[in-house]
């Protein structure tokens, strides 16, 4: 298949080689910064745009964008492609986006994955989760990712919304958890990495038993002592003793 990939960021410098080395063909990157579009397109071996009018004719628009931009762009992208096929990423807009802008033939191709530039990304075991226009466009969606993934599933947007909340959780907030502790640790001189065998055993845990099963600490205990003398040590830091404390009541309802 020939694929435009509209976006150079952290989603399309990992899922561009990848459907490289697929054996499809890239005919272009776009990046409102060129330099950008300029950086992936150099390893994929196609050529960089600033200007979406001079991508040119290819099967699939893949857009692997921000959420805003993805809106704002989606009739520019159409716009002189209508037959084409277009594809996002984005895992909270629903598939409408391309309905609206005039798209005849739509999509999502939604990887749920935490990407980085230069990251080494599993493939095969990465659930990504697919919608289509029609039941051919879903068809064809779905085979692309299969060339992603071997864990391949169709999901509307609607439910692609709810995962997606899911994986903010999961993902965003407990990386969030962990620059909190990063930050904790430094005032009194201790290396995150002390932290990283807890975090592997409990991410270990929860491949095996269910997350509600897992959960260990003062909370779900009821160490009233504990939880009180944790929240004075945090006074010097309001934010952190807030976040603390609703964390430990919606673990164990009774510590209202």
């Amino acid at each position: 298949m020939r694929i435009a990939l509209i976006g150079s960021g952290r989603v399309a410098s990992c899922m561009g080689p990848r459907l490289k080395e697929a054996g499809h063909t890239i005919t272009g990157v776009f990046s409102r910064t060129l330099a950008n579009a300029e950086q992936l397109a150099g390893v994929l071996g196609a050529p960089a745009f600033d200007d979406l009018n001079a991508i040119p004719e290819s099967d699939a628009c893949l857009t692997m964008l921000t959420d805003d931009a993805l809106m704002q762009l989606a009739p520019a992208i159409v716009k002189g492609r209508e037959d084409s096929l277009f594809i996002h990423t984005a895992g909270s807009v629903s598939a409408q986006v391309w309905k609206d802008a005039g798209a005849r033939r739509y999509g999502v191709m939604y990887a749920m994955q935490t990407f980085s530039k230069g990251a080494v990304i599993d493939w095969p075991q990465v659930p990504v989760f697919v919608e289509g226009s029609s039941d051919s466009e879903q068809e064809t969606i779905k085979t692309l990712a299969h060339d992603l993934s071997g864990n391949v599933s169709v999901l509307s947007s609607n439910g692609r919304k709810k995962l997606h909340i899911a994986a903010v959780f999961a993902c965003n907030f407990a990386n969030h958890m962990y620059a909190i502790s990063e930050r904790l640790l430094e005032s009194e001189g201790v290396p995150f990495s002390v932290m990283l065998p807890l975090v592997r055993e409990t991410a270990r845990k929860v491949e095996t038993m269910s997350p509600a099963s897992a959960q260990t600490g003062p909370a779900v205990r009821g160490d009233r002592k504990v939880i009180d003398e944790h929240l004075r040590l945090l006074s010097e830091n309001p934010e952190y003793a807030e976040l603390y404390r609703l964390i430990s009541i919606d673990i164990n309802k009774e510590l209202k």
